[in-house]
């Protein structure tokens, strides 16, 4: 294939703006954030489940609370109108006397018995609810730096694809310029050599594979006409000559 010299040269230029291209692209694929939102995101759908989960136990220890202080409530009640029976002196059968002082007493240790029921309810009420809101505080947190990760992705990414645009653009002005076969095999070779498919041979090393040419290959590449399309023979690029290849 031939190309004159200066058309072989615009061909590293189309090389660098794809280059540029590319290392956008996985710029855009790698940016920090992007692991930032990830991770974040993981631990906030962890604490959303924590918090469904203490949420729920709260809900069951209120009722279980609010239950206790209904029973107490009906216990406090009987034991009173008990204890005005007993003190209204109109009881005077001394075995339904004695049956009902006995009924108050185990009135009362039920009672004492249900308030501390109570009470540690009241306490574990508190607990979920400490534990409720440090959950909520940590969940407002991440979804601060979600937000804020969000942010900067957007302002990365608005960035990187301007620059893209531009790049395209200039590759669009250039690819246009060059010769058809050259820029088919151009696009072949670097579709399967890591997207480069044209470089610079520079102090007798070639920049694509970045080995350094035998004798006999640079002897070759030297002889060679100046307008013909050469090909390392290492990595199989077009291979540029310039006036540092050093032939």
């Amino acid at each position: 294939m031939k190309a004159e010299p200066a058309v072989q040269l615009r061909l590293l230029e189309l090389q660098a703006l794809d280059s540029g291209i590319d290392r956008l692209a996985a710029r855009r694929r790698t940016l920090p954030e992007l692991e930032v939102i990830t991770a974040r995101s993981a631990d906030l759908a962890s604490i959303s489940d924590d918090l469904i989960g203490v949420r729920t136990e709260l809900g069951d220890v209120t009722r279980a609370q609010r239950r206790l202080e209904d029973e107490i409530e009906l216990v406090r009640s009987r034991s009173a109108r008990d204890t005005d029976r007993l003190g209204s002196g109109a009881i005077s059968n001394a075995r339904e006397l004695e049956n009902l002082q006995s009924e108050v007493a185990s009135l009362a240790r039920r009672q004492g018995v249900l308030e501390d029921e109570a009470l540690e309810r009241m306490e574990a009420v508190e607990a979920l609810a400490g534990r409720i809101a440090d959950l909520e505080r940590r969940e407002a947190d991440v979804r601060a730096e979600i937000d804020a990760a969000n942010t900067a992705r957007d302002k990365a990414c608005g960035e990187i694809d301007a620059e893209t645009v531009r790049l395209r653009d200039r590759r669009g002005a250039l690819a246009p310029s060059l010769p058809d076969a050259l820029v088919t095999l151009y696009e072949r070779i670097r579709s399967t050599s890591g997207g480069v498919g044209a470089a610079a041979l520079l102090r007798r090393r070639c920049q694509g594979c970045h080995l350094e040419l035998s004798g006999g290959d640079l002897r070759e590449v030297a002889a060679a006409p100046a307008d013909e399309v050469v090909r390392c023979e290492e990595c199989q690029r077009i291979l540029i000559r310039t006036a540092e290849s050093g032939l």
